[in-house]
């Protein structure tokens, strides 16, 4: 896989997440893809887990905008930086940073996915 493809494989994974756009997201994944998110948490099943993740988004915010700040592809697999940033329902604003490492498997679907930041940080914020 070239790594502009790479590149926007994992461009589509945060469009898909920041326009809670549940179909879009699972089409860049293969069928036993699990995510950690964040590294330290129990794997999520993508296919199996998608529909409460996505449901789970929209109780909290009312936007979501995740950007890729920083793509680096090495292999068949991409470390991100990123940043998300969101409106709850209750209107307040939270902001946190964080880096996930992709692995992409032979069909150029999405494997894997490793995201390293504070969920606690991030739901303080909105609190």
């Amino acid at each position: 896989m070239s790594p502009e493809a790479i590149e926007q494989l994992v461009r589509a994974y945060f469009t898909h997440m920041g326009t809670m756009n549940p179909q879009g997201w699972l089409d860049i994944f293969a069928e036993d893809a699990v995510i950690y998110d964040p590294v330290g948490n129990p794997p999520n099943k993508v296919h199996q887990d998608s529909e409460k993740f996505f449901a789970l988004l929209s109780q909290i915010f009312q936007k979501l905008d995740v950007t890729a700040d920083k793509i680096f592809v090495a292999g068949n697999g991409a470390a991100v930086q990123w940043t998300m940033r969101g409106v709850a329902n209750n209107g307040k604003l939270g902001t946190t940073q964080g880096i996930s490492v992709f692995d992409i498997n032979d069909s150029e679907k999405i494997q894997q996915v490793s995201s390293y930041w504070s969920e606690a940080d991030m739901i303080n914020q909105l609190k």
